[in-house]
Parts: structure tokens; C-alpha cells; sequence
């Protein structure tokens, strides 16, 4: 079960070893995917007196807050719901109706992290009527909009927006929109064989407790479902990229857009649209963690490199941070992925003679020609606003990406007008319609 040569898997799994013997961890899994396959799959520990495989399941905890958001954005891109919708909208009578879908998605709603109810982790979960009953305005903890807090309870309440708009309970819609297109069978609602139990590790002796495990009814979008290597690793592709039929892959890059971030003078991580972010090592990562008694789950797709990496463990506690961007540092110095062959490729005459270099006033600026007919404009020298474009049925651009995203980009013989902004093939040429007027040079 490996397309990674020996030397590497060797690595692999010494790291995945040394992870396990140090943090006294009962049994952990982990994968790498890679171009859409899984590439390395690594085990260690006992699960029920034998190796766990990539057939052994593990609770996934917060990652199904991704896999219930991935129905949430299908509803948008259907036109059944707006992301600025307020929740009151599709969900009447909470205290919580003015905060958005958005906010909720991106835990930037202000609401509490956790339900007003017993540690909702370790006790069985209430009806959906029950726990609303129990929600009031002191839930609010913060001004919807004005800062990441996570936030459990918030997930609770988009698996009943879910429920309303698609007239089934969450989980129906979750296995028949997601997990089964996906081909991801062995991903339930609660375990079964072989399944991993749950143990928390004495912090100073080598004993385990075992960690009870009920199901949370209406906090289960929160982090109820069970899944195993195997099929995290077929959910690892679809962040990296291979979205399927499931999900427009623009729908996909619209969630890794980060609506949050941790505050400090450069951010390393934040939240999207239903997806943690990450930035390490020069990686830009997006996925979740999952954590619940007994058990921790992590899985990052890196869509640049078309990566996905996992692990998978029955432990409350106890595993390093770096245990999955080492796994990838150690696949990038074994075998790097090679850069794809540079081939031409045939180009509009027209967009050719679009090429070369355009002055915004005096900044001068490049612009080249992509596949599919798409554009770029990048300053020829020094930081400033780069972006892609797409081409539009009415000839002109739309900016995809950085300052001009959203914007258009019309053509002219003589000039480029972007959104106001008159880029010109010669610095504030004269003959072109520069606003202001151009007066000429002087000494």
C-alpha cells in the first residue's frame, strides 16, 4: 500500500514510530495522498491485540464540521441559501438570528464555544428542540464579526439549517451528498468493527482509562462522525483538489479563504469557510483537527502540491503538533515532486500583441498570456497589486485573485482599463485617456 520508494517509507514510519513510543500513544494511523492516491499509509500500536490498519476506524471529531460545511456551500452554489443570510432566515427564533451563515461557518458569529449543557463531549447529546431551549442571549459572547472564537455550538446549529433546507436530518444529507459520492462507506455516525476505543493515558503511569462515547444528536455536526484512514484519505484528495462531483472547485477555493486568523504580527493560522488554515514551512494547508475523549484526528491538503497528509489516533492527549508537516518535509527531501514538462501551447494573436509591459502612471507592469485564454498583471519590479484574470463571454477579464479580484479588466488598441485605473504602454502616455489629463515631462 505504498507509491513511495522503500527508503522513504522506511522514514515515514520511523517518525510515525517515534510519535507513538514517546506520547505513549495506545495506536495511531497515518497517510499520505498524493496526486489523488494514497501514496504511504503507516500504523502503529494494538487495536484489539493487532496492528490497526487503513480499515480501523477512529473518531473524527471536528472534521465534521468541514464535511457538514461542504453541504452548507452545495446549498449557496444551488441558490438556497445566501452566505450573508441571516440565520433567522432559515432557522427562526434563536437569540442568535441577526449573526449570518458566514459568520457562523467562519466561527466569527461571536457565539460561545461550547452549548449550555454538561460537557456535551462526554454525555449524551440532547434533541435539537431541547438544546434550543436552553440557548439564550448570554450565549453571545462577542459582536458577530468581530474576531475568530470558535465556536461548537454554532456548528450544532448549521447541521439544523442543514436539516430545515434539505428536509432530512443532517447525517442523511451529509452520506447522500458527500460521503457516498466520495465512496467514503466506511464514515458513520457511530462505530463499528474494527474500530478503535477511546482511551485517555495516565499522565504518570503507563495505564489507560477508557473514554465513554455517546451520540451527540444535536451537537453531531459539531464532531460525531467515525471514519478510517482509508476514507479520510479520499477526503484529503477532495481538499487538495479532486472535488468530484461533490463540489466546484471554486467553491473549494472559496472556502480555504481565510475569514479569521490568530492575531500576532504575521498569521500562521486562522479559519475559512468551514476549514482551518494553516502556514508552515512555506505551505499554505487547509483541513481540520478533531478532537474528542479518547481520541485526536488531524488531516491537511496542501492543493498547491496536490498533497494530502493524516493521522489518526485513540488518545485524548498527547501527540506533537509537527508529527503531519514532518511526514511532508520528510516526503520533500526523499522525493520531490518533479515541475511539470514546459510545453507551448497555441495563443490568440490578438492576446498576444496584449503582452509585454503597461505603466500604471510610472510603475511599470507585465502582462502574459496563461492557458485557457486567462491573463496575468504583475509589477515588473518591487511588491504591488498582481492578479489573475479570466476571460468573459463579453471579451472582457474578471480578476480572480490579490487587489483586482472581482474586478474587470477592459482592452483597448492603446490602453488597459481596470476598474478606473489606466494602465498605458508608455508611462502617462499622452495620446491615451489617462483621467487627470497628462501635462508631459519636465526637468
Amino acid at each position: 500500500m505504498s507509491q513511495v520508494g522503500q527508503t522513504t517509507a522506511r522514514a515515514l514510519l520511523r517518525r510515525l514510530a517515534v510519535e507513538q513510543a514517546e506520547n505513549r500513544v495506545p495506536s495511531v494511523t497515518a497517510a499520505i495522498v498524493r496526486d489523488g492516491r494514497l501514496a504511504w499509509f503507516g500504523g502503529r500500536g494494538r487495536v484489539d491485540g493487532a496492528p490497526p490498519t487503513a480499515a480501523t476506524q477512529y473518531r473524527l471529531g471536528s472534521i465534521t464540521k468541514s464535511i457538514v460545511a461542504t453541504v452548507v456551500m452545495r446549498l449557496r452554489d444551488e441558490g438556497a441559501l445566501r452566505l450573508a443570510d441571516t440565520l433567522d432566515a432559515h432557522l427562526p427564533g434563536t437569540p442568535f438570528g441577526h449573526v449570518t451563515v458566514a459568520q457562523l461557518l467562519s466561527h466569527t458569529s461571536g457565539m460561545t464555544a461550547e452549548p449550555p449543557t454538561e460537557w456535551w463531549e462526554r454525555t449524551p447529546g440532547l434533541k435539537t428542540g431541547e438544546l434550543l431551549d436552553r440557548v439564550g442571549p448570554g450565549e453571545l459572547k462577542h459582536r458577530p464579526g468581530r474576531r475568530f472564537h470558535y465556536s461548537n455550538l454554532g456548528y450544532g446549529l448549521l447541521g439544523e439549517l442543514v436539516a430545515r433546507l434539505r428536509g432530512r436530518p443532517w447525517l442523511e444529507a451529509v452520506e447522500e451528498e458527500v460521503l457516498r459520492p466520495l465512496g467514503m462507506n466506511a464514515t458513520t455516525a457511530r462505530p463499528r468493527p474494527p474500530h478503535a476505543t477511546g482511551y485517555a493515558v495516565h499522565p504518570w503511569a503507563d495505564v489507560v482509562l477508557p473514554e465513554p462515547e455517546h451520540d451527540a444528536v444535536a451537537m453531531g455536526p459539531a464532531g460525531q462522525l467515525w471514519s478510517t484512514p482509508h476514507d479520510l484519505a479520499r477526503w484529503a484528495a477532495f481538499l487538495a483538489g479532486d472535488t468530484g462531483d461533490v463540489l466546484c472547485r471554486d467553491t473549494l477555493e472559496e472556502m480555504r479563504e481565510p475569514a479569521g486568523v490568530a492575531d500576532g504580527d504575521s498569521w500562521t493560522s486562522g479559519y475559512g469557510l468551514g476549514l482551518q488554515l494553516a502556514r508552515e514551512g512555506g505551505r499554505r494547508l487547509s483541513g481540520h483537527t478533531g478532537s474528542m475523549p479518547g481520541f485526536l484526528a488531524t488531516v491537511w491538503a496542501d492543493p498547491a502540491e496536490r498533497l494530502g497528509v493524516l493521522f489518526m489516533a485513540n488518545t485524548t492527549s498527547g501527540m506533537s503538533g509537527g508529527l503531519l508537516t514532518d511526514l511532508l518535509d520528510i516526503l520533500d527531501e526523499h522525493e520531490p515532486r518533479l515541475p511539470e514538462e514546459w510545453e507551448p501551447v497555441a495563443a490568440d494573436p490578438g492576446l498576444l500583441a496584449l503582452t509585454g509591459l503597461w505603466y500604471w502612471g510610472p510603475k511599470a507592469y507585465a502582462l502574459r498570456v496563461l492557458p485557457g485564454r486567462c491573463l496575468s498583471l504583475t509589477p515588473v519590479v518591487g511588491g504591488g497589486r498582481a492578479s489573475r484574470f479570466v476571460p468573459q463571454d463579453d471579451g472582457t477579464w474578471l480578476g480572480l485573485d490579490g487587489y483586482y479580484a472581482g474586478e474587470t479588466l477592459r482592452a483597448a488598441d492603446d490602453h488597459l482599463d481596470l476598474n478606473t485605473f489606466i494602465f498605458t504602454r508608455t508611462p502617462y502616455d499622452p495620446a491615451a485617456p489617462v483621467p487627470g489629463g497628462v501635462t508631459g515631462w519636465k526637468a
